[in-house]
């Protein structure tokens, strides 16, 4: 369970530090150029890592459907709403609208069992919990 957290919390650092440096690249050469820059950068990044740990079969690729491994093209929409909306309302607001965002979609993938996951019940703390979120980000936002 460590472990999970501490990447949990690596990746969500990575997102902020990402989107920060995407909006810097955005500004000096454009959004979508910015979207080419990281997606190919993440690409040999990530083919630099399979390489040396070699942790898959690469013939499971024929077991994938292929709706999901078209998942990375959704990096591109990402980076560029990532990026016009930091130039628009800022890091900090960007950043606490998305994750509230990824919660969002994420009970909805739970509850209603997308993309063979188990249902799960919504009750009451998760929505209060939620609308905590929601209220603390308008609040930092006034």
């Amino acid at each position: 369970m460590f472990r999970g957290i501490v990447f949990a919390f690596l990746g969500g650092a990575c997102i902020t530090l990402q989107g920060v440096a995407n909006s810097r690249i955005s500004h000096d050469i454009g959004t979508w150029q910015a979207a080419t820059v990281t997606q190919l950068t993440g690409f040999i990044m990530a083919l630099v890592i399979y390489l040396f740990v070699r942790d898959g079969d690469l013939g499971g690729f024929r077991k994938v459907k292929p709706l999901y491994l078209a998942g990375g093209a959704f990096g591109s929409v990402i980076i560029f709403s990532e990026v016009t909306a930091i130039q628009t309302i800022g890091v900090t607001f960007t950043i606490s609208a998305l994750l509230i965002a990824q919660l969002l979609v994420t009970f909805l993938i739970d509850r209603f069992g997308w993309f063979g996951t188990a249902k799960s019940k919504m009750g009451a703390p998760q929505f209060i919990g939620l609308a905590m979120m929601i209220g603390g980000v308008l609040i930092m936002k006034l």
